[in-house]
Formats: structure tokens, sequence, C-alpha cells
């Protein structure tokens, strides 16, 4: 028997009648419960046990029941493994039919399912209805428990699970368990080290479909997730939610230990780790563990010497991002982070906390040998080696020993001659920042120091902490022999030199040695004729600084230095020391 309209063959004329119905639209049998029609009476009967709820078809491994013969057979294939429908381009195996010929469409790209409102087509009815859901905005199920509502029965179930505690699905390789068989596979993924989806562009392949779209952006340039705050615009729908906390000041994950709260999920569980210990990222070769990945990761590039961050500006490399974004602030001279106490700037977070302490006193660091707290881990793990004598950092050159990687490195410029710092406003060059930063305040003026005492400022911290012995009377350097003490180490080690008759600084005129760097720089001034001390009053130069104030003096009328026993005045110490020797009728000069 063969159909007139499309020439299909059928083995008896009933099969044939049913099949012109699909050419005619007729639909002769009607359900008289709710009205629907269907072709043929088979459809009927099944359709009024949706009615009736009978369910007459049972499964003989676990009693399931089910209202039609296929839904029972296609059922057993869960308890047999049994997948009868092959797909024949990649050869992969389906339980159903249906399932096989909406695989198939992976293959031949067929979307046969429109949408009326957009014109999106799609692969499969359910895929459809779910989007037209976008359209009209149902969201038709409910739960019961919090009352959230959902657009499909398989979020609403998912949902659920939350309130139960639900997770069914068990990876038979870890253990680890999950709400969803699709979170199940992606899961096992890991295991196998499956990748299933490629980019196109340039062949990185992902385990999570997801993953691949939102990696495509980098190609495309695409963020289609906006801000309605600033109107900033995101690739990933969790860039945009973790941005809006900004404007928001949300702060939704609390640490259950210490009341810590987080923007994210992921930095709140980081944070537990300092609770727990764990660390759970181990380095392969040499065994260190971490509690970030992030962190194993840079370790790795100290065995690798991997240096992957360049600055597009000196070509300096870095083994992390962050490394070079801070560097990078030296040329911009960006300092994002301010102290609300006194408005400084800083280049990191971490640099405005250390100085912030200075505000607060803070001093958290606290030494186990002698008490002694600082408000700097650096600074305690320098002091602390007072006590070991540790000196860990050896220089190639010469063998000399020090404390610090920072000692080391300056100290190495000594053989380099290298001064990398220079100072914009004279052009002097210096070996450290620091360094360069103190000379600055020559230039500004800045005298950031004060003595509590008396008010005065100072531009170094050092010379406050001189200072300050004038007050304390503090006098900590001893000389081994004779006991002599002074406020200052400089004036101790000028003093040694009286009794090792030292004299290290040499002039290359005239071979004449001084005990300081000082007397040389005074003495020199005689073989180049300098004279950089110059009197306001009346253009006089000289060639020290005490010449000059003595001189002064002739304009000022002043007379500092007074007898003892008559009190009589005089300008300069020299003129007193000579008029006391009337008194005392001391000759120290014999004529030849």
């Amino acid at each position: 028997y063969s159909c007139s309209d499309c020439g299909k063959c059928f083995k008896t004329s009933t099969e044939l009648k049913v099949h012109q119905r699909t050419h005619t639209g007729e639909k002769p049998y009607y359900c008289s419960d709710c009205g629907k029609c269907f072709k043929t009476y088979s459809q009927l009967k099944v359709h009024q046990r949706t009615h009736t709820g009978e369910k007459p078809f049972f499964c003989s491994d676990c009693g399931i029941s089910f209202s039609q013969l296929s839904n029972l057979k296609s059922h057993e294939r869960i308890h047999t493994g049994e997948k009868p429908y092959s797909c024949s381009d990649c050869g992969k195996c389906f339980k159903t039919l249906y399932e096989l010929k909406v695989h198939q469409r992976t293959h031949t790209g067929e979307k046969p399912f429109f949408c009326s409102d957009c014109g999106v087509s799609f692969s499969h009815l359910g895929t459809l209805k779910t989007h037209q859901l976008i359209h009209t905005g149902e969201k038709a199920y409910v739960c019961s428990d919090c009352g959230k509502r959902f657009k499909t029965s398989t979020e609403l179930k998912v949902h659920q699970k939350t309130h139960t505690g639900e997770k069914p699905y068990v990876c038979s390789d870890c253990g680890k368990c999950f709400k969803t068989s699709t979170e199940l596979k992606v899961h096992q993924r890991t295991h196998r080290g499956e990748k299933p989806y490629y980019c196109s562009d340039c062949g990185t392949s992902f385990s999570k479909f997801s993953h691949l779209k939102t990696h495509e952006r980098i190609h495309t340039g695409d963020k289609p997730f906006f801000c309605s705050d600033c109107g900033a615009s995101f690739s990933r729908l969790g860039t945009l939610k973790t941005h809006q906390l900004i404007h928001t000041g949300a702060k939704p994950y609390s640490c259950s230990d210490c009341g810590k709260c987080f923007k994210k999920s992921n930095e709140l569980k980081v944070h537990q780790r300092t609770h727990t210990g764990e660390k759970p990222f181990f380095c392969a070769d040499c065994g260190t563990c971490f509690s970030q990945l992030s962190h194993l990761k840079s370790h790795e590039r100290i065995h690798t010497g991997e240096k992957p961050f360049s600055c597009s500006d000196c070509g300096k490399c870095f083994t992390t991002s962050t490394h070079l974004k801070v560097h990078q602030r030296t040329h911009t001279g960006e300092k994002p982070y301010y102290c609300s106490d006194c408005g400084k700037k800083f280049k990191t977070s971490n640099e405005l906390k250390i100085h912030q302490r200075t505000h607060t006193g803070e001093k958290p660091f606290f030494c186990s040998d002698c008490g002694a707290s600082f408000s700097h881990l650096g600074t305690l793990k320098t002091h602390q080696l007072i006590h070991t004598g540790e000196k860990p950092y050896v220089c190639s050159d010469c063998g000399k020993r020090f404390k610090t990687s920072t000692q080391l490195k300056v100290h190495q410029m000594t053989h380099t001659g290298e001064k990398p710092y220079v100072c914009s406003d004279c052009g002097k060059c210096f070996k450290t920042s620091t360094e360069l930063k103190v000379h600055q305040r020559t230039h500004t003026g800045e005298k950031p120091y004060y003595c509590s005492d008396c008010g005065t400022s100072f531009s170094k911290f050092s010379h406050l902490k001189t200072h300050e012995r004038i007050h304390t009377g503090e006098k900590p350097y001893s000389c081994s022999d004779c006991g002599a003490s002074f406020s200052r180490l400089g004036t101790l080690k000028t003093h040694q030199r009286i009794h090792t008759g030292e004299k290290p600084y040499v002039c290359s005129d005239c071979g004449k040695r001084f005990k300081t760097s000082t007397q040389l720089k005074v003495h020199q001034r005689t073989h180049t004729g300098e004279k950089p001390f110059l009197c306001p009053d009346c253009g006089t130069s000289f060639s020290q600084l005490f010449n000059l104030k003595s001189h002064e003096r002739i304009h000022t009328g002043e007379k500092p230095y007074s007898c003892s026993d008559l009190g009589k005045c005089f300008k300069t110490s020299n003129e007193l020391k000579v008029h006391q020797r009337t008194h005392t009728v001391e000759k120290p000069f014999l004529l030849f």
C-alpha cells in the first residue's frame, strides 16, 4: 500500500490510513475530558492515562511504573546500560531514538525551532520553550520553602536541593557529591583531563562550554554586561556582580571564625585557610606548600626563572603581574593609596598600612629574645639578626657579609659605581631611592620629623633621634680606651682616632692627612681657593662657616664669649683664650 501524496509504502491498509492523516491533518479521536484530538486510537488511550493516573507498565528491577510501554523500555536501559542508538558520524550511543535525533543536529547544524519574538533558532524544543520565558518573564515554578520563582522545573529541583542539602550524584573517583548530573559530568573531566570545547581562534581547550564562551570574548572584545551605576562594561557576569559591590559596599560573605567579611566567596575560602592552616597547593620541586594557587604559580617561577611580565617602558621583567603594576607606578608616578590622617600617598596598600602605624603607634611584631616590638615584619627579621649574629648575604667581590639583601645591593654599588637614582632638580645621583628622597628635601625644604620637646624639625629621622639625646642626655656610644661617651656614633669614631693616631683622609694635592672628611674638605679649599661662605652685609667670602660666623659679629657687634674673672666680652673664643692668659700669666709660645 503506497501513499499517493508522498509515495511512502506500508504493509497494511490501516497503516496507510493512519499515515494519510499526516497529509490531511485529520484527528478523529477526541478526549472526552479535555477535548484534545489524536490521529490514532492508541494515542488517545495513552493520553487518557494523564487524566486517570493509570501507569500499567512496571519496571521489574526498581518497581517504578509508567503510562507508556516505550517509556518503560527507555527506563530499563538505565539498569542494563544499553544504548542501542548510535550516531553514524561520531559513533556516540544513546538510550532513545529521540536523544540520537537531537544529537545529530550538532553535526548537521539543524535548528528547526524558531522564536517568534526575536527569530533565534534552537536545535531542541525544550531549549526554545525556556528561551521564550525571557520574553514573557514568566516564572511558573515556585519554591514551597522560600517562595523563589523559576522558569523551569529543572531549575526549581536544583534549587530545592539547597534546602534539603541533597547531592545525589557521586563521583566514583574521589567521592565528591553534586546536585545535578551535569555538575558531576563537568567535575569528572578534572580526573580525565577532558577538555572537549575548543576555541576556533587560538585552539585553547576548555572543560566547560561556558568557559569557552567567556574566553571567546577576548578575541571579539565583547563586553555584554554593563554596570547601571557607572556604565563600566565587563565580559563576565560574575565580574560585573563583584564590581557592583564597589558601589553598594556590600560584603556578603562572612568568616564564622573571626567575623571578617568579603565581597567574594572565593576570597572567604582563601581567608578561612588562615584559621585552618590548610595549604593544599604543593611545589613539585621543593615541597613548599601554599594556601593559594596563585602563590604556588609565582613560587614555581623561582625554580624556572620565568619572568613573564615585562614593563613596556623600560623592559624590566617580573614574576607576577602585581609586581609589574607596582613597578609601572615608578614611571607614571601614580600613588593611589591615601592616608586619611595626613594625606600622604603611597604606591601600594601595604606601604599605606605600614605608614598608618606611625599614626596609631601599632607595633604588632615582637622579638621573642628581647621583647622589642616593631611596626614592620621586615624590621623585626633584621633586628633578630642582632641576636643570632647571622650575616647570610655575601659580596662576591670582596667577601664582606651583610644582614640583609638590601644592604648587600647597596654595598655592591661601591664596586660597580652604579648610582641609578637621579635628582631631577640638580642632577645629583644616588645609590638608593631613600638617599634620593632625603636629598630632595634640600630642594623642597621639607622637614617632616619634629622634636616633641622643642619643636625643632629635621629632614632625616636619624637626625631627630640624635637631637633628642640633647634633651635626654643620653650618650650611648662609649670609647673602649678611655671611657668617654658620645651621643653620636660618628663622633665616637672620630674620637677613637686620637688613640689610634689614624688619619684616613688624604689630600691628593699635598699628601697631608686628616682625621675627618670635613677637615679634608676645609683643607682642600686652601688649594682650590674656594670660599663658599659669603657675608650678606659686605660680600666678604670665607672658606669655613665658622670664620663667616665670627666675621658677622663685626656687623652685629655681638660678643658672646665673656671672661669669668672680669666679665669682659669677646667676639671669638680664641680672643677670650688670649685674654685669659693675662690672668694666668701663661706664655705658651717660646722665642728661640
